[in-house]
């Protein structure tokens, strides 16, 4: 990793959404100079007034051309048609650091700017942002996913030096992982919300509350437990064996809340594989639970 910082650069936001307000406030706090900034939405517009007070809100052309930094925070499925487009209005030139947030893409996605001799660079913070002011906290607490073209060790120095400037911790993903690498990322934080959401609208269901304040405790020390231990932290009827407690469940499901039940089953099956190949599940009572596992009602 390069020892000393990255010299100041003038860098352009393309957008101000949640992530490139964030990281245009972060540069800024490093010592570089936003110079230009993309908005659109009255949301938009409050972050950066909020976050890049002072930095023009200019078009997306304009924030390029401006730029040795530009900053593509936008979307994963408009960032190609945002990069074809910058450079047919030759709005981009050789010489400029070109940076993306989109988790599911590496630098080949980038390929039209590069070819005419800009430096590509993909950088993902594994974090999820509001777009307020703590988010900058948050950074120094994440991981940035960081991809460069595989052959140029330049680059990839650079990419790092700017992740750690911007108080993160810089981790390589090639580019021939970043797929892979994002849809692990995205099952567990977005799908662990929409699991928690589900849990506590069942227990607001069965009239019992604060369903927040329930869950806390437990939903914590699980978290911690997985990342600390693995599949040695599971436990529940699953992980024990306790066929007839899995019964319940999905009759009770089937009956008060069939929306969740398919969720149920997949996460059930899965959890009796991951007991089963870690020995904390005999496979004849990994068998009874998978049979109560069934999609169709008895």
């Amino acid at each position: 990793m390069m020892s000393e910082r990255p010299a100041r650069l003038a860098v352009g936001v393309i957008s101000a959404g949640r992530v490139g307000s964030v990281l245009g406030a972060a540069l800024a706090r490093a010592g570089h100079i936003v110079n230009g900034v993309c908005a659109v939405s009255s949301a938009s517009l409050a972050r950066a007034e909020q976050l890049l007070p002072g930095v023009p809100v200019l078009a997306p052309d304009e924030v390029a051309r401006k730029a040795d930094l530009v900053l593509l925070a936008v979307p994963d499925d408009e960032l190609g048609g945002l990069v074809r487009g910058l450079v047919a209005t030759n709005s981009l030139r050789a010489g400029q650091i070109v940076v993306h947030t989109a988790g599911a893409h590496g630098v080949e996605v980038l390929r039209p700017a590069t070819e005419i001799g800009v430096l590509p660079l993909a950088l993902h913070p594994v974090m999820t942002f509001t777009g307020r002011e703590e988010d900058l906290q948050r950074m120094a607490a994440c991981c940035v996913g960081v991809t460069a073209a595989d052959e140029d060790e330049v680059a990839w120095h650079v990419a790092e030096a700017l992740v750690v400037e911007m108080g993160a911790e810089p981790v390589r993903v090639p580019e021939s992982a970043r797929k892979l690498y994002h849809a692990a990322i995205a099952h567990g934080a977005n799908h662990l919300m929409t699991l928690v959401a589900e849990c506590a609208d069942l227990l607001r269901d069965a009239g019992i509350g604060p369903a927040e304040r329930v869950l806390a405790p437990i939903l914590s020390a699980s978290l911690d437990n997985a990342l600390r231990l693995g599949d040695r932290s599971l436990t529940g009827p699953v992980a024990r064996g306790d066929a007839g407690t899995v019964r319940s469940h999905v009759t009770v499901l089937r009956s008060s809340a069939p929306e969740a039940l398919p969720a149920y089953l997949a996460l059930a099956r899965r959890t009796a594989d991951r007991a089963q190949r870690s020995g904390l599940l005999r496979p004849d009572a990994a068998d009874a639970v998978r049979s109560e596992l069934s999609e169709d009602p008895r």
